[in-house]
């Protein structure tokens, strides 16, 4: 299983994170698939940026975010992007079977 997680990065007591798409068996810090963007908690307000494209992409391969990710992708509208994209889908499914 894919898995959409943080990857620690940065110096002692000035973290700030990959946010990679990875097996689900490999360690925190352990070799990753595809980087799709950073986060710096440290600066006030927190700094983000996310590949949608390739977020996306990873979301559609069935690879599933935890929890700290899926508010990430929330905030950067990523997961607002997938479910317009899953509803549409299913309205046009509905539609071919009638």
């Amino acid at each position: 299983m894919v898995k959409l997680r943080l990857r620690r990065m940065g110096a002692r007591n000035a973290p700030f994170y990959r946010i990679v798409a990875v097996d689900a068996r490999i360690k925190r810090d352990g070799k990753y698939l595809e980087s799709i963007g950073w986060y710096d908690p440290k600066p006030e307000p927190f700094k983000l940026q996310i590949d949608q494209e390739m977020a996306l992409k990873w979301l559609r391969t069935g690879a599933q975010p935890t929890d700290t990710v899926r508010s990430l992708l929330r905030r950067a509208g990523v997961l607002e992007l997938w479910h317009n994209e899953k509803e549409s889908a299913k309205k046009a499914q509905v539609e071919t079977q009638e």
